[in-house]
């Protein structure tokens, strides 16, 4: 292939076995060596870019293709992996190989020029038109007759999560050589968690109040971070104005209710606020958007991490400086910050001295460098 696009592949840890999966499927399809290292076992920039550096760049053997597999990249610890985002941005860069990073929360603030620099690959869960047909094969294989109800069963309590229902197949029959619907009661239930993506569309897609208020039966995040992410994908997951006009009034409701629960711990007004904005958005819909939507993350919620990460790098210059001026760390931000970017402004070779002998170079330039993009 003359040209690629990297990939990353969310999920939460249980998916693991399912994205190395993934990426074995499409080096064995394209006759690739796949070359597998665990981003967040390496403890430095450096020592990571030379290890994934040398297999995105040099040719193997016999000049057959190869995939670069970086597992678990939001396992990164940035206080001690200090240059790792960098390391693996530069990799995607310079690689002659496609590259496909794995991550269980896809949305981690410290991850997002990750995801900026790939592609989104969301692996979804079997229905039951492709999990049922798998199932019979398996069992066909160790000679197991099975009734298609007690198929349908197993596959419906795991969720299209294909290792379960094979655990479960192992657990059922064991020495028998039938599988009935009566045997199926034998397994426990799961409660599992959905990724967000997944209580998004039943949301979306129900058709009914209880089945939009089961959602938050399956979401593993809190209410309010909940509701912004419905905010923000319901202009395009509804896109009649009249509907939308329904939905969003819902959801204005229940932003009411929060407000009113934050300010008074009126907890009693909770049950309202999660009936509108899940049922209310639901049976608001009433068309499909045509075609599939994806979903989109929470600009107020990208902003607010954007701010709290500049937030805290401003304390840290200010405790720098504070150290080197014998003055309080919040003093240096207030008093001495702004004369550093006037310094900066009008005499860069001052500043750079200043920056040196506060051994703050590189935040120092971070700070100014957004502050002038906001400026600007």
């Amino acid at each position: 292939m003359r040209r690629f696009t990297n990939g990353l592949a969310p999920g939460p840890i249980a998916n693991r076995p399912r994205r190395q999966s993934f990426s074995e499927a499409i080096s064995r399809e394209r006759g690739w060596d796949l070359v597998e290292i665990n981003a967040s076992d390496k403890r430095s920039g450096d020592i990571l870019f030379r290890i994934a550096g040398l297999a995105s760049t040099q040719s193997s053997l016999f000049s057959k293709g190869r995939l670069i597999l970086l597992d678990e990249v939001d396992g990164i610890n940035l206080r001690t992996d200090s240059g790792a985002i960098i390391a693996i941005l530069r990799v995607i860069k310079e690689s002659q190989f496609p590259i496909v990073l794995t991550a269980n929360d896809p949305w981690d603030p410290k991850i997002r020029p990750l995801r900026d620099a790939c592609l989104l690959i969301e692996l979804k869960r079997l229905g039951l038109r492709e999990g049922i047909p798998l199932m019979k094969g398996i069992l066909a294989k160790e000679g197991v007759n099975a009734d298609e109800e007690a198929l349908r069963s197993i596959m419906e309590r795991d969720r299209g999560d294909m290792r379960s229902a094979i655990t479960d197949l192992q657990i059922l029959t064991g020495p028998k050589k039938t599988l009935t619907l009566e045997d199926t009661a034998l397994l426990s239930h799961r409660d599992r968690t959905e990724s967000i993506f997944e209580v998004l569309r039943i949301i979306f897609n129900s058709r009914t109040v209880a089945q939009a208020r089961r959602a938050l039966d399956k979401s593993d995040v809190d209410q309010e971070m909940l509701f912004q992410w419905i905010l923000e994908n319901t202009p395009s997951q509804i896109p009649k104005p009249r509907e939308l006009k329904a939905a969003m009034y819902a959801l204005a409701e229940a932003d009411l209710y929060f407000a009113r629960i934050r300010k008074t711990q009126s907890w009693h007004l909770l049950s309202y606020a999660l009936d509108l904005m899940t049922a209310g958005v639901a049976v608001a819909k009433e068309t499909s958007p045509g075609g599939w939507v994806s979903m989109k993350f929470p600009q107020r919620i990208s902003s607010m991490s954007r701010s709290r990460g500049t937030r805290e790098l401003r304390k840290g210059v200010g405790a720098l400086i504070g150290s080197r001026s014998h003055v309080s760390s919040r003093r240096g931000t207030k008093l001495f910050l702004p004369m550093i970017q006037f310094i900066h402004e009008h005499d860069p070779e001052k500043y750079g001295q200043i920056a040196e002998w506060l051994d703050a170079k590189e935040p120092l330039d971070e700070i100014l460098s957004l502050d002038s993009d906001s400026a600007g």
